[in-house]
């Protein structure tokens, strides 16, 4: 498998959380992401689609399907598994006029990290797979990194701590400049392990502009795990500018739709209002289509979001989760906005 094939492995398994690795052959739930004046049945209909149905073979064909509807400039699909035997799907649009989310050109260098770290990578991916379809998947983010459960995959990271306190200038040289997508994502992941710095910080958001979604993701993940110790320590004097995950809730990826959503969570814990500001102010709309969305635990992270632009305290934002009432919380989050316009 190739280096850039098994970064996306990691954000499958980021993304589905412990469900199997394969997925089924049929359509569970379908999910929206980009809609504001095509609409989801217009979508379906074109690319003959249904809940139920046989999985598309080609991801390909159905995105260029979708991207010749008048009015759609792009389109994304994502299957992931599972709900229950069934995969779910998630198609993306951009619009024309539409926000969106720009990333930067290739990069051209050369520098690149040592095999020997790229094989322990691999390995440390397998792991992950393993944990997490054993349920095994859970990981601690107060060091400032992840650091999971699972003795295997742990082992890995322990390992990624002491390489990158020796190298973070190799690290931060490849993930600015490697031409390579597959290297720049693993020095997005291992340089999280570094001592924590306002330049590593400021490194892992520059990263977050990056054309590749691995990434992006990689570098979005290691800067919530840092938001986590800041939040613990602020004596540390870490900022962490949420400019650029709010831009994220624009993306016609999935993942940078949901670790962006995750990372807010973080950066908004506390009701601080100048991100809350900035997510009703560039944001809001993609929330409220990611809060409606099928499958729960997709809709959760920008659920609670929508709950906090409101004003509401998490516990009662919880309540009304566990109670199926989406609605009253996204119509009074969306109230503040027309208050406020």
């Amino acid at each position: 498998m190739r280096l850039r094939n098994m970064m996306r492995a990691l954000l499958f398994v980021a993304l589905v959380s412990g469900a199997a690795a394969q997925a089924p052959p049929h359509v569970g739930d379908i999910n929206f992401y980009g809609l504001h004046k095509v609409s989801a049945e217009r979508i379906l209909d074109t690319v003959k689609l249904k809940s139920g149905g046989a999985l598309p073979p080609s991801k390909g064909d159905l995105e260029d399907r979708i991207a010749r509807i008048p009015g759609v400039l792009l389109a994304h699909v994502e299957a992931v598994c599972c709900e229950g035997a069934d995969a779910v799907l998630f198609i993306g649009v951009e619009e024309r006029g539409a926000p969106h989310a720009a990333f930067r050109t290739e990069s051209t260098g050369d520098a690149a990290l040592p095999e020997g770290l790229i094989d322990s990578y691999r390995e440390f991916l397998a792991a992950v797979g393993r944990a997490a379809r054993e349920g095994r998947a859970a990981e601690d983010l107060t060091a400032g990194h992840s650091l999971m459960a699972d003795p295997a995959a742990r082992a890995f990271q322990e390992q990624f701590v002491s390489f990158a306190a020796d190298n973070r200038e190799r690290l931060r040289e490849v993930l600015r400049n490697a031409a390579d997508d597959g290297q720049r994502a693993v020095a997005a992941a291992v340089i999280g392990y570094a001592p924590k710095t306002q330049e590593l910080v400021d490194a892992l958001q520059d990263a977050m502009q990056d054309r590749d979604e691995s990434v992006r993701a990689n570098a979005m993940r290691s800067l919530s795990a840092i938001a986590v110790l800041s939040a613990k320590q602020p004596e540390l004097g870490l900022r962490i500018s949420p400019t650029w995950f709010v831009e994220m809730l624009n993306s016609i990826v999935l993942s940078d739709r949901v670790e962006s959503a995750r990372a807010l969570l973080i950066l908004t814990d506390g009701g601080k209002r100048g991100a809350l500001d900035l997510i009703r102010e560039r944001g809001l709309a993609s929330l409220v289509e990611m809060a409606r969305w099928k499958t729960l635990r997709y809709a959760l992270p920008p659920f609670l979001l929508l709950g906090r632009l409101a004003g509401m305290q998490d516990g009662a934002i919880h309540r009304f989760w566990e109670a199926g009432q989406r609605e009253p919380v996204i119509q009074k989050a969306l109230g503040t906005s027309r208050k406020r316009g």
